[in-house]
C-alpha cells in the first residue's frame, strides 16, 4: 500500500512561481529556434519526400524550415528561427508559471476535498498518481486563457510575411477574437497531454523510484519522471497539436474550421498526416519539455528552502 496522499511536503506559492518561471525563461532562450522547426514542419502540407530526387527533398525541407531565408547564409538561417520572439517570450514564461507552478495548487485542493473520492475509484495505491494526473489535465485545459500568445507566437513562426510592417496592436485588431481560434481544439489537446506529462511523472516516481514525498526527488529522478511524462504526452497531444498549429497558423481571410482541416488532411494527406512533425517533436522538442520540467520540479523545492531560509 502506497503512503497516505497528504504526505507530500507543500512548497510555497512564491517558489513555485519563481521557480516555474525560471524554467520557462531558460527553455525559452535555449530551446525556441527548435520549436520553431517543429511548427513549420507541422504546418507544411506538402511532400518533403518521395517523388523526387534527394537533392530536390532537401531543397524543400530547407524551405520548409528557413522559409524566406533559405538561399541565405548560415547566419541568416539560424535567425530566421527566432520569429516572434516577444511573443514566445511572454507566452512561455506564463505558461510554465500557470502549469508548472499552478498543478500544484489544483493537486492541493483534490488532495485536501476529494481525497476519498480518489482512493475509492483507484484504490491507495493508485488515487496519489491519478490525483497528481488530474490536477494536470484541469490546469491543462485552463491553459486557453493564454492561446492569444500562443497563436501570435505560431503566426510568426509560420506564417511572418502576412503581417510584415505591422505593429502588435495592428495585428491583434485585425485578428480581433480569431486569436481564440482553436480554443476548443487546444483544450481537447492539453486535457489528456497534461494528464500524461503530470501523470506519467508521478508514476515513475511513485512505482520507480518508490518516492514517498516528490519534493525530495533528485535530479536524476526528476529528469527520468519528466522523461515518462513528456513523452506520454507529445504522443497522445500529437493529432490534436497538428490540427491547432494549422488553425492558429492561419490569417484571419484564410481561417478555416477545424472539421474542415481535419477532412482535408484525411482526403488530402492521409492518417499519417495527424502525426507529422512527431518524430522531431519526440527528438528535439521533447528535450525542450523534460528539459523545463525537470528545472522546475527541481528548482521549486530548492526555492522553498531558499525563501525559507
Amino acid at each position: 500500500m502506497s503512503p497516505p496522499i497528504s504526505s507530500s511536503k507543500k512548497e510555497s506559492a512564491s517558489a513555485r512561481f519563481v521557480g516555474a518561471a525560471t524554467a520557462g525563461v531558460l527553455e525559452l532562450l535555449g530551446f525556441h529556434p527548435v520549436d520553431t522547426v517543429a511548427k513549420r514542419l507541422m504546418n507544411n502540407q506538402a511532400k518533403v519526400f518521395g517523388g523526387q530526387s534527394l537533392g530536390e527533398s532537401m531543397s524543400t525541407l530547407n524551405k520548409v524550415i528557413f522559409k524566406d531565408a533559405a538561399t541565405r547564409g548560415t547566419l541568416s538561417k539560424y535567425m530566421s528561427l527566432f520569429p516572434g520572439l516577444g511573443f514566445a517570450a511572454g507566452y512561455k514564461v506564463l505558461q510554465r508559471v500557470y502549469k508548472f507552478g499552478g498543478q500544484p495548487f489544483v493537486n492541493d485542493y483534490l488532495s485536501k476535498n476529494h481525497k476519498d473520492s480518489f482512493q475509492a475509484a483507484f484504490g491507495d495505491r493508485y488515487a496519489k498518481t491519478i490525483m497528481h494526473a488530474t490536477a494536470g489535465s484541469i490546469i491543462g485545459v485552463g491553459e486557453i486563457v493564454l492561446l492569444p500568445l500562443d497563436a501570435l507566437k505560431i503566426k510568426m513562426q509560420t506564417n511572418a510575411a502576412s503581417y510584415q510592417g505591422m505593429s502588435f496592436l495592428q495585428i491583434v485588431r485585425q485578428e480581433g477574437w480569431g486569436l481564440y481560434r482553436g480554443a476548443t481544439w487546444t483544450a481537447a489537446r492539453n486535457a489528456p497531454g497534461s494528464f500524461a506529462l503530470f501523470g506519467g511523472s508521478a508514476f515513475a516516481k511513485e512505482y520507480i523510484f518508490q518516492l514517498e514525498d516528490y519534493s525530495k526527488a533528485t535530479f536524476f529522478q526528476n529528469f527520468i519522471a519528466s522523461i515518462s511524462g513528456a513523452v506520454a504526452s507529445i504522443t497522445i497531444s500529437a493529432p490534436l497539436d497538428v490540427i491547432k498549429t494549422r488553425i492558429q497558423a492561419r490569417s484571419a481571410a484564410q481561417a478555416e474550421s477545424g472539421i474542415a482541416i481535419v477532412k482535408n488532411m484525411i482526403v488530402k494527406e492521409g492518417f499519417g498526416s495527424f502525426f507529422k512533425g512527431l518524430t522531431p517533436k519526440i527528438l528535439v522538442v521533447g528535450p525542450k519539455l523534460i528539459f523545463s520540467f525537470t528545472v522546475a520540479q527541481q528548482l521549486i523545492p530548492y526555492f522553498d528552502k531558499l525563501f525559507k531560509g
